[in-house]
């Protein structure tokens, strides 16, 4: 006899980078002391917090599109390494991006 815990009995199944839409990859990441991070992949907000620099479309620069994974993993900023996937925050987030951009598009027969 075999226990399930609620996320291997849920519909959803276990999040793992791997199979994700990177949706913590659109969170403003403020850098810390010490973090490591090329200039040229920083800005600065209004409010003067040193940030990784997001594209056009609101995703982290660091993102390498072609391989859909970070480029600067080994020298992630600290607030990156901290994050914990399938953690609550990852849950809470992944849940926001769903509400906000999952578009019902109705289906008509001809």
């Amino acid at each position: 006899m075999s226990l399930l815990t609620p996320a291997a009995s849920s519909a959803e199944p276990a999040i793992h980078c791997d199979n994700c839409d990177a949706v913590c990859c659109r969170l403003t990441v403020v850098l810390l002391p010490g973090d490591n991070v090329p200039e040229h992949l920083t800005t600065y907000t209004d409010a003067g917090l040193h940030v990784m620099a997001r594209d056009e479309e609101g995703w982290c620069v660091a993102v390498d599109g072609a391989r859909m994974c970070c480029s600067i993993y080994e020298t992630r900023p600290a607030i990156c390494r901290k994050f914990a996937m399938a953690g609550p925050y990852c849950e809470q987030v992944r849940e926001d991006y769903r509400d906000l951009y999952t578009r019902e598009i109705p289906l008509t027969l001809c």
